[in-house]
């Protein structure tokens, strides 16, 4: 984009009604393909105040303590305690876990897709992790929330959290961030007299401790701060808000940068291209950008079920390509496998990877297969030989 703009994304801590079902759900599926990972999984998690519903479909030859493993999940994310609105300790939990369909399954049995759908991936070189900038720092953010809570700095702090950035962009290029948005739960002793507002104390600390820290050099004189603007957040978390599995779909993406095809990703096993495809196009894009064939390479590919190969493949550099999108097509097709089966067997799907990912974004951090640059090389040699 020519100009000067603003671009802002969100995120939010793992503490986050939605997050908190999300790792609920993606540890269901971890425990799944721990001793079968060959199991089907699409589990969907609902909390509220002092209940959380776990159902969707699951078929698998192993045994799942599903009130352990939320329990589990609640107790590692801090909700510990009565004082944050929500126990792990005393919670009910409800399992409404059914097998899969076997109308889907025999679709998925040889080798098709679990789903119709658009799926997309990106990359872009504004940042070393190959992301857009305002959803990197969004997720540095209320990660350095949830470190500053456990390590004891701010130990009024509780599990809920959201954060926003707004970047200024000159053509396509970040100078600054224009605006810093931070939600932070926290008890009740650093209400000033009123007890409807954090004090201008406490709200020094957490700009100070969280967010200049991560912002650093991107602050000028002009950047914004805003910390609890409605006054308080001592009510938060299952107990203010109810959480669904797969609600922060733009979370865990790119930040509304790019489109995105619909499709959650939580609790869904690599059969379902939802998931596991939109994974092949981070990893994808990832290598034709650090390729240096193009500064930004977003692509779509749609599925239709039952069905083992993409119906459809698109290729946008947005006029930075070395060589013409069509040409990437064509080097995607010789040197991706984007079956189903290709895909889980390229990225080594069906490990318990997965509730790493359900906090801080899928894309943009290290350990992840699809983060790889493995084929940059094979994609960069290609394009000088031909």
């Amino acid at each position: 984009m020519k100009g000067r703009y603003l671009f802002t994304s969100e995120s939010v801590g793992n503490g986050h009604p939605d997050k908190v079902c999300d790792q609920i759900s993606d540890a269901v599926l971890d425990t799944v393909l721990r001793d079968d990972p060959m199991g089907r999984v699409a589990c969907e998690t609902f909390c509220s105040m002092g209940q959380v519903i776990v159902g969707g479909e699951i078929t698998t030859t192993t045994y799942v303590d599903v009130h352990k493993v939320v329990r589990k999940v609640l107790l590692d994310i801090g909700y510990n305690h009565p004082k944050y609105g929500f126990d792990a300790n005393t919670c009910s939990i409800l399992n409404a876990i059914n097998k899969q369909s076997p109308d889907i399954a025999q679709g998925v049995d040889t080798g098709g897709a679990g789903d119709q759908g658009i799926m997309f991936g990106y990359a872009c070189d504004e940042t070393v992790e190959l992301m857009p900038l305002p959803i990197v720092l969004a997720h540095r953010l209320v990660q350095r929330v949830e470190e500053v809570r456990k390590n004891g700095t701010l130990k009024y702090l509780g599990p809920d959290c959201k954060s926003q950035v707004t970047v200024e962009y000159e053509n396509d290029k970040p100078l600054r961030v224009d605006a810093v948005v931070l939600a932070c739960q926290h008890t009740e002793e650093i209400l000033d007299k009123t007890g409807k507002r954090i004090t201008e104390k406490a709200k020094k600390q957490i700009i100070d401790t969280v967010a200049k820290p991560i912002i650093g050099k991107l602050i000028d004189k002009n950047t914004k701060f805003y910390v609890n603007e409605t006054g308080k957040f001592v009510v938060g978390g299952p107990q203010s808000d109810t959480g669904v599995t797969g609600r922060k779909i733009i979370v865990d993406t790119y930040g509304g940068v790019v489109p995105h095809g619909g499709g959650a990703f939580s609790g869904k096993d690599p059969t379902k291209v939802d998931r596991s495809a939109a994974y092949m196009g981070r990893y994808i894009c990832k290598n034709i950008v650090s390729a240096g064939l193009a500064n930004k390479c977003l692509m779509q590919v749609g599925y239709a079920i039952g069905y083992p190969q993409p119906v459809s493949i698109m290729v946008d550099t947005y006029g930075t390509g070395r060589v013409s999108d069509e040409k990437l097509i064509q080097l995607i097709r010789k040197h991706f496998d984007l079956s189903p089966k290709g895909i889980i067997k390229t990225l080594n799907l069906r490990r318990p990877i997965y509730l790493e990912t359900a906090s801080y974004g899928h894309f943009g951090r290290n350990g992840f297969p699809w983060e790889e640059t493995d084929k940059a090389q094979i994609l960069k040699k290609e394009t000088k030989t031909t």
